[in-house]
């Protein structure tokens, strides 16, 4: 006879990755490739509200990310008609982020670095090169070590800094379990449940006000 687990057992499991994170953190000297940007409640830009974003890129001119909890309802095999490779693939595309949305970009783990592509976090690489997708894509890669987006979150010089120093982001160390999370649907919940538990407990400074101050402000245009 099999027993039923009780309803609280399950929302324990639904967490669980989230816990696996490291504590979350509202300071620049943080922010680093491999890490995941979680967007608060009351970010009025709809393009980030409820989204977790994974830097792939971060430098003195730039940084770039990609959305890992927006899964689209739209198939590898048609978002890549046109690539052999793609044909017959059921996996769904994510929406990487608002910018050039017709460009791809792969999030894929591999034992050794695939040439053109750049590591990201333990075996975790992200490409743009369509070469190393069709490899991937050819060798039957799954969701749980292969995803593919469509576009991508850029800032400019010193933007995201900025943005992170106002209190625009929650970030959190990355790692497999989060970027190829089994629902990513529910990931930011899981999150920023977490973020606020910290700012509750006083673990780090609320600046939710600071947030909206900043969204407000004139200056360079967000990506």
């Amino acid at each position: 006879m099999m027993l039923k687990r009780p309803h609280w057992l399950g929302i324990a499991a639904a967490f669980a990755a989230a816990w696996n994170a490291p504590a979350q953190s509202m300071q620049v000297k943080d922010l680093g490739v491999g890490k995941l940007l979680v967007c608060p409640r009351k970010a009025p830009d709809p393009s980030f509200a409820g989204t977790v974003i994974l830097l792939v890129q971060l430098d003195r001119d730039s940084a770039l990310g990609l959305m890992v909890n927006r899964r689209t309802k739209t198939p590898i095999s048609r978002a890549l008609a046109d690539w052999k490779p793609a044909r017959g693939k059921t996996d769904p595309v994510y929406m990487g982020g608002p910018v050039e949305l017709d460009g791809v970009m792969a999030l894929l783990r591999a034992d050794a670095k695939p040439s053109e592509a750049a590591p990201v976090l333990g075996d975790i690489y992200v490409a743009a090169s369509r070469t190393v997708v069709e490899k991937a894509l050819t060798a039957g890669a799954g969701p749980g070590g292969f995803r593919l987006y469509l576009g991508y979150c850029g800032w400019g010089p010193g933007q995201l800094q900025s943005e992170v120093a106002l209190g625009a982001w929650y970030i959190f160390s990355g790692n497999d379990r989060l970027v190829f999370d089994s629902d990513p649907d529910s990931l930011w919940t899981r999150l920023i449940a977490l973020a606020e538990d910290h700012v509750a407990r006083g673990r780090e400074p609320a600046r939710g006000a600071c947030c909206l101050a900043m969204w407000n402000q004139p200056g360079p245009t967000r990506r």
